[in-house]
């Protein structure tokens, strides 16, 4: 008999952090700082929404982790150390109607992208691949609020949401780092 270990994802919360550095890496860390995140050892993870899954506020799902966690998650990062230049990170949410079914997360990061056009962004693909494992193939053309109205009418899609950072460029040249994260507690 094959043993089986599952670990499905019981609540998630929404974060998002800027830190600035002289390095790279150390950037990165700061932006983890700010968003609460770095006291744990993230483990990236692909873009399923678990079935009958709670979206906490931050507070909230920050107390139910431990300081050195395993910690999966949903991040989207950016990095430059050119003045000025706009980084953006964004992580999007797609709910099922069927609270039984899976949803899906997207995360994109990027250049020259604003808050909003991130946003949306991210949400759009998120809710595109809901639709899409229902069979629900729309012309990527069709403006994604048209497409919304049609996810909605087949009861598709209950909720979309998203996450996003941007941050221009340090006027000094530091590095700049930019995320957004989906973070799964048990």
């Amino acid at each position: 008999m094959r043993a089986s270990l599952q670990w499905v994802p019981q609540y998630m919360f929404f974060t998002k952090g800027v830190g600035k550095h002289q390095r790279s890496l150390q950037s990165f860390e700061e932006a983890l700082r700010h968003a609460g995140i770095a006291q744990f050892n993230l483990v990236r993870v692909s873009s399923i929404f678990p079935p009958h899954c709670k979206i906490l506020p931050r507070s909230e799902g920050l107390k139910k982790l431990a300081v050195g966690a395993v910690v999966p998650c949903v991040i989207a990062e950016c990095r430059t150390d050119e003045p000025n230049r706009l980084a953006g990170a964004g992580v999007g949410l797609a709910v099922p109607a069927n609270r039984d079914d899976y949803g899906y997360i997207s995360e994109h990061h990027g250049f020259g992208m604003t808050h909003k056009k991130c946003g949306d962004f991210v949400e759009d693909m998120a809710a595109t691949m809901l639709a899409t494992t229902h069979g629900i193939d729309l012309d990527p053309e069709t403006a994604y609020d048209e497409r919304r109205e049609i996810y909605k009418a087949k009861r598709l899609i209950v909720d979309t949401r998203a996450v996003v950072q941007t941050a221009e460029g340090d006027k000094n040249g530091l590095w700049t780092t930019v995320v957004a994260a989906a973070v799964f507690c048990f």
